[in-house]
């Protein structure tokens, strides 16, 4: 039977004037649905502080803008509008890509709430105005190993200057040693290191937790540096500013942009903390190959071919490409032919 267009126009006009939807009658068991605003401090509430410190601008601009709609009333255009905003305003850097990044951020924030939004009952997945919008295609990303030099002059400006040197350096020869994301690093406590092994346990993104390789020499030095400032408890800190409080965020921010004014080709690249995981796992598979660069990064997706289940290496093999990127020996290590360290200093 065809449907007549003007009663539909008729049941559609009607709908809207007792505020419902066509699913409010065909989902009777649905929770009542509330504002942009209204669900957003259960979304903030449920997530993890890595994803709350990673979505939370983009969610308060979904609730600038669309705060006093109901979630199943935003439409795909609605979010890509603010994409395109998003975009526009994005702060121009020197490996900005037009915005690209910043709309592509956005996106992935608002699915992660219409994700919360599905689970809660509230819409189905085919109902999602997020998922239904497409992510501006990521470009290949320009960043790249350091070479051994760039290395060294990097480290050499973070000890020339600052108003906490020990703790810049001790970031840097962390980072260097392990590739750890600065969340792992900020997140040690006393009780993750271990001075007899050489040792750190990093928590990572994901829930993820691994025992990893440090020469003995940094495993002494954060040691020092903990207890010097303050860290009694197994639980206290490992990284702390001069004042015996916790290292944040901010310190990595200072950092590079003191190293940057004194290195111009820093800032003109926009290098980072990353740079230094992608120098470090990039030298170690270059030597060690892929089983090791993965284990050594802390990788444990299951993404890939199905051969990458098969290709494992243990901490003993972490350990012994720490061992030759260092230069310095492992108590953990198996002693490989010698290789020509990365960085010595």
């Amino acid at each position: 039977m065809t449907t007549d267009p003007d009663r539909v126009a008729t049941a559609r006009a009607l709908l809207d004037h007792l505020g419902l939807t066509a699913a409010d009658l065909t989902w009777s068991n649905r929770p009542a649905v509330p504002t942009v605003a209204e669900y957003l401090p259960a979304v903030v509430a449920a997530a993890s502080p890595g994803t709350r410190r990673t979505y939370g601008s983009s969610w308060r601009r979904m609730a600038a803008a669309l705060g006093d709609r109901r979630i199943d009333a935003v439409r795909a255009s609605d979010l890509e509008a603010l994409m395109r905003q998003a975009a526009a305003g994005a702060r121009p850097r020197c490996n900005s890509r037009d915005g690209r990044h910043a709309g592509e951020h956005l996106i992935a924030a608002a699915r992660a709430f219409y994700n919360r939004a599905i689970a809660d009952g509230y819409l189905t997945t085919g109902d999602s105005p997020a998922h239904r919008v497409r992510k501006p295609r990521r470009l290949p990303n320009t960043r790249r190993a350091l070479t051994p030099d760039e290395l060294s002059d990097i480290n050499a400006a973070a000890r020339s200057g600052g108003n906490d040197i020990v703790l810049d350096a001790l970031l840097l020869r962390l980072h260097t040693e392990t590739a750890c994301r600065r969340g792992g690093a900020l997140a040690l406590r006393l009780i993750d290191l271990d001075t007899d092994h050489a040792l750190i346990c990093l928590r990572e993104k994901g829930g993820t937790q691994r025992w990893q390789p440090i020469t003995p020499m940094l495993a002494s030095r954060l040691n020092d540096h903990a207890r010097a400032r303050g860290a009694v408890v197994p639980t206290d800190a490992l990284l702390r500013y001069r004042n015996g409080q916790p290292a944040t965020y901010r310190r990595y921010d200072l950092m590079w942009k003191r190293i940057g004014r004194q290195l111009p080709w820093v800032a003109v690249h926009g290098i980072s903390t990353h740079w230094l995981r992608h120098t470090t796992l990039t030298w170690v598979e270059r030597h060690f190959g892929y089983a090791v660069a993965r284990a050594y990064a802390g990788h444990t997706d299951r993404r890939g071919p199905a051969t990458t289940t098969y290709i494992k290496a243990d901490l003993h093999a972490v350990a012994t490409a720490l061992a030759a990127l260092t230069g310095q020996p492992h108590p953990l290590a198996v002693v490989p032919e010698r290789q020509a360290p990365l960085y010595e200093g």
